[in-house]
C-alpha cells in the first residue's frame, strides 16, 4: 500500500522490532514519527531509516515512556506537528527485572507495556478519528495466560522476578486492546493486537539469567550464541506489524489478534473474560487520573 501522504507514530523505534517497523513503513512512503527516550540515538535511527528508506519524512521524537507527563508530552508534541495520524504504533514496551518503580509511583512493567500505550491512544484519539487510524498494539513474551485483577501491578511478587509480570502485563495489554477495539467500533478508528516473535533484540541480548523462567535456563545459553544468527533478520518480525499499519486488506478491520507467524488468532479465553477486561481498564484510568496532576 502507498502511504505516501500519511502520517504514522511508531514508539519504541530507535532500535529492535520497532525501528524495523518504521523502516518498514517509511520504505512504503509513509511520513513516520519516530520515539525513542534518548534523542541522539533518535535523531541517528531517524537518519539511517531515512537514507535506507529512500524517504526524507522521517522526524526524531524524544520521550521516556515510562513516565505519564512524558507520554502527555509527547501527545501535545504530536499534535503540533499534524491534524491527523493514519497508523499508531504501540511497540514500546519494558522487560528488565531490575527496574524499581517509576518516579510516578508505578510499577514500570504495567506502566510500560499497557498504561502507556493507553494513554497514548487515547490523547491522540482526535487526531486517528481524523485520519481514520489503525491503532497496533504489539504484545510479546509469552501472553495469553490467566489474567489477575489483583496482581497487575506484580503486587503478589516478592522474590525471584521471572518473565512472569511480562507475560502477565502483556496478556493485560491485550484484554486492553479488546476492550477498546469495542468502545471505538463505529468511529473509523481500529484497534488490532500483533505478536510479533521472537528477534535479537538489544533487550533480550541484555537479560540476566534469573529473568528467565527455571525450565528454560539450561537453554539460554544456546540460544544466545544461536540467536545472531537464526534471529538476526529483524525485519521479519517486523512485517506482521507494518502489515496491520499499512495492508490494504485490513482497511476497516478492528479487534482482531495477529498471533504467532502472522495469523489471525483467536482471543486467548483471558483476553475474552469481560471481567479480567473491566479490571484492566478501570485500572488504566486510575493510574491515568493519578499521574495527570
Amino acid at each position: 500500500m502507498d502511504l505516501r501522504g500519511r502520517t504514522v507514530l511508531v514508539t519504541g523505534s530507535t532500535g529492535g522490532i520497532g525501528k524495523e517497523t518504521a523502516r518498514g513503513l517509511a520504505g512504503l512512503g509513509a511520513r513516520v514519527l519516530l520515539v525513542g527516550r534518548d534523542a541522539g540515538r533518535a535523531a541517528a535511527a531517524a537518519a539511517e531509516i531515512a537514507r535506507s528508506a529512500g524517504n526524507a519524512e522521517v522526524e526524531a521524537l524524544t520521550a521516556d515512556l515510562l513516565l505519564q507527563r512524558d507520554v502527555r508530552d509527547l501527545a501535545r508534541r504530536v499534535r503540533e506537528r499534524t491534524d491527523r495520524l493514519h497508523a499508531l504504533v504501540n511497540n514500546f514496551g519494558v522487560l528488565d527485572p531490575c527496574l524499581p518503580p517509576t518516579e510516578e509511583g508505578l510499577e514500570a512493567t504495567f506502566a510500560a507495556n499497557v498504561l502507556t500505550p493507553f494513554t497514548l491512544t487515547n490523547l491522540l484519539l482526535p487526531l486517528l478519528r481524523e485520519g481514520r487510524g489503525r491503532v497496533v498494539n504489539v504484545t510479546g513474551g509469552i501472553p495469553g495466560g490467566a489474567i489477575d485483577p489483583d496482581n497487575l501491578q506484580g503486587e503478589k511478587i516478592r522474590v525471584g522476578w521471572t518473565f512472569s509480570q511480562y507475560n502477565h502485563a502483556k496478556t493485560a495489554l491485550m484484554a486492553m486492546s479488546h476492550e477498546m477495539a469495542g468502545r471505538l467500533a463505529g468511529t473509523g478508528v481500529t484497534v488490532n493486537v500483533v505478536y510479533p516473535g521472537h528477534g535479537n533484540t538489544p533487550g533480550n541480548q541484555g537479560l540476566p539469567m534469573s529473568s528467565f523462567p527455571r525450565a528454560y535456563r539450561p537453554v539460554v545459553p544456546l540460544l544466545r550464541v544461536l540467536g545472531p544468527f537464526v534471529l538476526s533478520d529483524l525485519a521479519k518480525p517486523a512485517r506482521a506489524a507494518v502489515r496491520l499499519a499499512s495492508d490494504a486488506g485490513f482497511e476497516g478491520v478492528t479487534d482482531v489478534y495477529i498471533g504467532p507467524g502472522g495469523r489471525r488468532t483467536p482471543w486467548p479465553e483471558s483476553v475474552r473474560d469481560p471481567r479480567a477486561r473491566a479490571a484492566v481498564w478501570s485500572l488504566c484510568e486510575r493510574l491515568g487520573d493519578h499521574t495527570a496532576g
